[in-house]
């Protein structure tokens, strides 16, 4: 391996393993919210709970645009490192004001909404890694295996879930279930903000990209010659958040693509992994042991495949790998979740796995597909912030609609919601370019 793969390589590693660790805490929130529900909320049936914490859930989830477009707005004014670094430190917050959090009969009132403060920093977080991280992955990656290079988003992302789920197996196996209740479901928390102060240490010692390196000399020579006679800087150069808006409302049509192409993957993905492990105890009727298993075995697999075909997709092109998504999502969902209700848990292994593989045709590219549709001085506030607005639109809420619903006693309209939304993103996938060919990242 020559020294610029070298270089590349150490970069993707240490672009990915932060992330990892956001998204260990963030999904850890999900992983034992079946049992820290009535720790935050009055007792009442076991729906009633998991409403009120999906809820938040969602909560956190609508702050992921804010955190996109100011941490996006950071990335693309004082570097993809700098962003990266801010996003760490907020998981962190988040997850330890989660950990030493009294229950609700300690301190009443105070322990929901100091949950939703938690999940509101955690949000921040989230939606700035996520932007920051794609931008930084995409160019750091190279352009003839940038598919491949930047799949490695989702299998962090992924991991992260995994890592949160072998925690919750490890302490269902050791703890009673009394005591996991009680107690024992804060030690995740503890660890991922022990594990967010390594990730920081990690991403101080990661290289900026060419990419905003080039954009920022070009910038700073813009500002020179900008300069007034009186040494004043012309107003126009002054950059703040709103003017990364306006920046980025020059390209709108990326923007609308981005939510677009984001809203039926987004829910496709939380409804197939977050969201399964509730649907396979609550209507499926499985054990919550042997739910939390089976969700980790189909994210194994899961995991594993997002290389492949994000490696596929730099040699046939992004649009027909997203297509292959929108097309068997639009036609399966359906059938799917209804066969799940009834399954064994063997069969839910195979009907999951068999989702999750439709699924990876949008989780593997989806980071570069968006990279590739900017420009670099707005690159990672236009992949972050519509990805967030759609995420928090469609993949925040997938828990608390689908609940809803399922109080309401009609779960399966629920299925027919997802089913459009597919179909919606599909029509985008159809009239989309395939950005592999009209990439506008600069680097080889």
């Amino acid at each position: 391996m020559s020294p610029p793969d070298r270089g590349r390589l150490r970069a993707i590693i240490g672009g990915s393993v932060g992330n990892l660790v956001e998204w260990y805490d963030w999904y850890t929130y999900s992983a034992f919210a079946l049992y820290f529900a009535g720790s935050f909320f009055p007792k009442g049936d076991a729906t009633a709970q998991l409403l009120n914490t999906a809820a938040v859930f969602a909560v956190g989830f609508f702050m992921r645009p804010v955190g996109s477009w100011l941490l996006g707005w950071y990335a693309d004014r004082h570097g993809r490192r700098a962003a990266l670094t801010r996003s760490v430190w907020l998981m962190c917050a988040g997850s330890l004001l989660i950990a030493v959090t009294p229950s609700y009969a300690t301190i009443g009132v105070a322990a929901p909404i100091l949950l939703v403060v938690a999940r509101l920093l955690q949000g921040l977080s989230v939606g700035g890694e996520y932007g920051a991280s794609a931008t930084y992955l995409s160019e750091r990656a190279g352009r003839a295996r940038r598919g491949y290079y930047t799949s490695f988003q989702y299998v962090t992302l992924i991991l992260g879930q995994l890592l949160a789920l072998t925690v919750l197996l490890v302490l269902q196996r050791v703890l009673p279930e009394a005591s996991l209740v009680a107690w024992g479901w804060r030690i995740p928390f503890v660890l991922g903000a022990c594990a967010a102060i390594v990730a920081v240490w990690m991403r101080h010692a990661l290289d900026e990209t060419e990419s905003f390196t080039r954009a920022q000399a070009a910038a700073e020579a813009a500002r020179v010659a900008a300069q007034a006679p009186n040494g004043a800087i012309a107003s126009a150069a002054v950059a703040v958040p709103v003017r990364g808006l306006r920046g980025l409302a020059r390209h709108r049509r990326a923007a609308w693509t981005v939510f677009g192409l984001t809203a039926g993957g987004a829910l496709a993905f939380y409804v197939c992994t977050t969201y399964a492990q509730k649907f396979l105890v609550n209507t499926t009727g499985l054990s919550k042991a042997v739910a939390s298993q089976v969700n980790a075995i189909t994210l194994v697999g899961f995991m594993l495949l997002q290389p492949l075909v994000g490696a596929l997709s730099d040699r046939i092109g992004r649009r027909p790998i997203l297509l292959t998504f929108g097309v068997l999502g639009t036609l399966g969902t359906v059938p799917l979740l209804t066969a799940l209700e009834t399954a064994t848990p063997l069969r839910a292994v195979l009907l999951l796995a068999a989702a999750l593989t439709v699924v990876t045709c949008y989780t593997s590219i989806n980071a570069v597909v968006k990279a590739e549709l900017f420009p670099t001085e707005v690159r990672a506030l236009g992949v972050a912030l519509p990805y967030s607005l759609a995420v928090s639109l469609f993949g925040g809420t997938a828990e608390y609609i689908a609940l809803w619903l399922k109080g309401l006693g009609h779960e399966r309209w629920f299925y027919w919601y997802a089913t459009v939304v597919i179909a919606a993103s599909l029509v985008v996938y159809w009239r989309m370019p395939d950005t592999r060919a009209a990439s506008l990242i600069e680097e080889d």
